[in-house]
Order: structure tokens, then C-alpha cells, then sequence
């Protein structure tokens, strides 16, 4: 399969640190692992759901300490996304995960917002950063992290939500993301993975997000799906991990073929590819094979990427004309 030029809107970078690297990190910073070495930390990739991931994936952020840390994470997830066929990508950020093991908002901000600042000639991808708030954490310590980013001047395009879903609806942080709106910044939120369509409608309704990432359980309202097909809403939809984390039983039942099929704006993305066994273009392969997806299923998702994202509207007239090149050039060489 040819992979056509993609944007990626729901991309965790701490979700890229590979094995390899997590053992690097704590070595270079003395962070102590329980793992023995890099086949004993990949033996534990087997999910049973989301918070038995999460629990991994917080205790191997831990080794993340310095300004460098974050800039070399970043770097090495932009450069992978690159070889993928990413062209921009909008990537999530934790800075309450970080700043509870004691480092510094300023020195995680400063790193990724360094390697970011130098993707456009590095890699080739324009990018944007999304703080993302950890919705199993109290709504003032949201706020708080929110005040803080900002007071920093850090050049953030959004604010999202991620973390636990099932137990913390989207309407536990209401003035969070009001307040984030009257900033100016855009707002997308993690729902309907895990959690029921009722937290999609609250995202959309109490939170005033822009998109969903994931949204997969909406196909069990029928009103909702035709509300989000009506109103054109964005769906970051995350294969792999759906398969990983046993949202679904196996790609053959995946809901994406459907949700093209009714008209749904859906992408598709990575998520935390290092835990999840691949990047987006993996994930692109496995929509590939699944029936019902041919070659205009891929160039619309390809499409819905670019129009689902904030770019402004040159970029995204330059990037959707890529597409529709990469496409002629595929159909005249068949």
C-alpha cells in the first residue's frame, strides 16, 4: 500500500517512547525501572484494558527529567512520523504527569516546543501542540495546570482530555475548557472509547469541542451518529489501540468501515504507537485490509485528515492537492 500524504490529530508523545529509549532515559537521569531489560519491559505489553496500559505508561514516564528528554522524544516520534507519510501532525502533551514527578512545566514545554519548532526543516511536517488535562485528576488542578502553560507563553494551538475515561465525564471540566476557549485555544476531547456515547454528547455539548478522539461508541446511539454526520464533527480514530486494549475483539469487527460507510468524518491515527505495535502507517495498513476499505476509502481518510485538522485553510488547500497528485501518479503507473 502506498501511503498518501496524512496528517495525525491524536498522537500521545509520551505514548512514543519505545522500549529502547525508556531504558536509555533511565539511565542517563538514575531513574530506577523493575524491568530487567528491554524483553522483560516489552513482555508487559499485553493490556487488558485501558488502565492496566495506563498504569504502565505513566510509571515509564518517570524517566523523562530534562529539557533534553522531552526534545529528544519528540524529535525521534517526528522523525518516525515522517517515514509514515505524516506531513503534520497535532500532537498531545501531559504536562500533569510530569509536573507530579517534580520537573518543571518550563522544562517540559521548553523541549518539545524546541523539537516541534524545527520539524518544518528537519522532517517536513508542520505541527501543533494540545495540552491535554487528565480528566482522573480534580478539575482545579486541571485549571491550575492550564494557568500555568499559559503564564509560560508556550506556542499551544489546544487543550484536550485524556486519561481514565470510564467514571470522569467531559462535565467534570466545563470551566476548564471555558476558560481555554476564551483563550483562544481550540478544544478536542477523548470519548466514547472506554466511556459510554453520553460523554460524547457532553463533549460536544458542555465542553464545546472542535473534535472527538476516538468516538468509536457513538455508533450505539444512532441520534449521535447522525449528529456528527450532519455537523461533519472529526473522529481521531485509533485502530491499533482499539485492538490492543480490546475495545474491540479484532480488527474484522472494527466499527471504521461503518463509520465511512455513513458518512462519518473519520481519521485515523496512532495514538501510543510504541505500546500499541505501530505508527500510522501500520495503522493504515490494517484499515487497508479490512473489507468494505478500498483505495477511495483510503484517500478520503487521507483527506478527512487534513480537513479535520487546525491548519489554516493555504496549508490545507496545499496538503489536499499532494493527496490528489499522489493519487493521479498511483493511478497512472497501475
Amino acid at each position: 500500500m502506498t501511503t498518501l500524504p496524512t496528517a495525525e490529530l491524536h498522537l500521545h508523545l509520551e505514548g512514543t517512547l519505545e522500549p529502547e529509549t525508556i531504558l536509555r532515559l533511565a539511565e542517563r537521569n538514575a531513574v530506577p525501572l523493575p524491568y530487567h531489560d528491554v524483553d522483560d519491559l516489552a513482555a508487559r505489553y499485553d493490556f487488558a484494558d485501558l488502565q492496566s496500559f495506563l498504569d504502565l505508561y505513566y510509571a515509564n514516564m518517570a524517566t523523562l527529567r530534562t529539557a533534553q528528554d522531552f526534545a529528544d522524544m519528540t524529535d525521534a516520534y517526528l522523525s518516525r512520523a515522517a517515514a509514515a507519510g505524516v506531513v503534520h501532525a497535532e500532537v498531545f502533551l501531559d504536562p500533569q504527569a510530569h509536573t507530579a514527578h517534580g520537573v518543571p512545566i518550563e522544562e517540559v514545554l521548553d523541549g518539545v516546543c524546541a523539537a516541534l519548532g524545527t520539524a518544518p526543516a528537519r522532517h517536513g511536517i508542520s505541527t501543533g501542540l494540545i495540552v491535554t488535562m487528565l480528566r482522573d485528576h480534580s478539575a482545579a488542578d486541571a485549571m491550575r495546570t492550564l494557568t500555568d502553560v499559559l503564564r509560560t507563553g508556550a506556542p499551544i494551538i489546544g487543550i484536550g482530555l485524556d486519561s481514565a475515561e470510564v467514571g470522569n465525564p467531559p462535565s467534570k471540566f466545563v470551566e476548564v475548557f471555558a476558560r481555554a476557549r476564551a483563550e483562544g485555544l481550540h478544544a478536542v476531547a477523548h470519548a466514547g472509547e472506554e466511556g459510554p456515547p453520553s460523554y460524547v454528547w457532553e463533549a460536544l455539548d458542555l465542553l464545546g469541542v472542535e473534535r472527538i478522539d476516538h468516538g468509536v461508541r457513538s455508533m450505539e446511539d444512532e441520534r449521535l451518529v447522525a449528529r456528527l454526520t450532519e455537523d461533519q464533527v472529526p473522529l481521531t480514530v485509533c485502530p491499533l489501540s482499539n485492538l490492543r486494549l480490546k475495545v474491540v475483539p479484532d480488527l474484522a469487527s472494527h466499527p471504521l468501515p461503518e463509520m465511512l460507510r455513513r458518512g462519518l468524518m473519520v481519521t485515523v491515527n496512532s495514538d501510543d504507537p510504541a505500546y500499541f505495535g505501530g505508527y500510522l502507517d501500520a495503522n493504515l495498513a490494517a484499515v487497508a485490509s479490512l473489507h468494505g476499505v478500498d483505495g477511495d476509502g483510503m484517500r478520503r481518510l487521507a483527506r478527512n485528515s487534513i480537513n479535520a485538522s487546525f491548519l489554516d485553510d493555504v496549508r490545507k488547500r496545499e496538503l489536499l492537492a499532494r493527496i490528489d497528485a499522489a493519487v493521479a501518479a498511483t493511478n497512472a503507473s497501475a
